[in-house]
This record gives structure tokens, C-alpha cells and sequence, in this order.
């Protein structure tokens, strides 16, 4: 329930109406909308593409479709192996994270 009360013209120049409260609320609620997103979520190994294609679908889709937004999507890979990874593993995966312009990548002995 809202009440207006008339006041003299001096008092009333001094208040807000009923519509200008109404506008300010809109303006403030507009105001406050989120403005960034992040989230980071583990994939099965075994079916990555399956599973990036399901996020790009479901979640990248929707954000790029707002105005003015930029996406930008990271993959960060860690394997561990027990073993030991042979010579030829790590050859096949460096020569291809240089192909495929990975910011970093490495091989750890520790």
C-alpha cells in the first residue's frame, strides 16, 4: 500500500513522488545486475568433447549472446602418470601443444 500526502509547495520540490521513487528503484535494480561470470568445472578424460560441447551449448552460448560481452574460455590440462611418461609421450604432446599455440605447457620430473 502507498500513501501520497499533498505538502506546500515549498516542502513537496524537497520529496520524491510516488513515480520518481518507482523510476529510482528501477534505475538502482537496473544498476545492479551482474556484469561477470567465472566458473571452472572438472571434465571426464574420457569424454572431453562431449562434455565442452554440452558447457559451449548451455553455458559460452548464452553468454556471448549478450551485448557487448566478451567470453573467454581456458582449458587447463594435469596429468599425472606413476610411471613416468616415455620419450616418445612427451615429444607427441610437446610438439603438438606447440602446434595447437598453448600459452604454456611442460613436463614436471617431481
Amino acid at each position: 500500500m502507498v500513501a501520497f500526502r499533498a505538502w506546500p509547495q515549498s516542502r513537496q520540490s524537497a520529496t520524491t513522488t510516488g513515480a520518481e521513487a518507482a523510476t529510482k528503484q528501477d534505475t538502482t535494480t537496473a544498476q545492479a545486475k551482474p556484469k561477470r561470470f567465472f566458473g571452472s568445472v572438472k571434465l571426464n578424460s574420457q569424454r572431453v568433447g562431449r562434455d565442452a560441447g554440452k558447457i559451449a551449448e548451455e553455458i559460452i552460448q548464452h553468454l556471448t549472446l549478450q551485448p557487448g560481452a566478451t567470453v573467454e574460455v581456458t582449458l587447463e590440462i594435469q596429468a599425472q602418470m606413476p610411471e613416468g611418461a616415455p620419450d616418445t609421450t612427451v615429444r607427441t604432446v610437446t610438439e603438438n601443444a606447440r602446434t595447437l599455440k598453448f600459452t604454456t605447457h611442460s613436463f614436471e620430473k617431481e
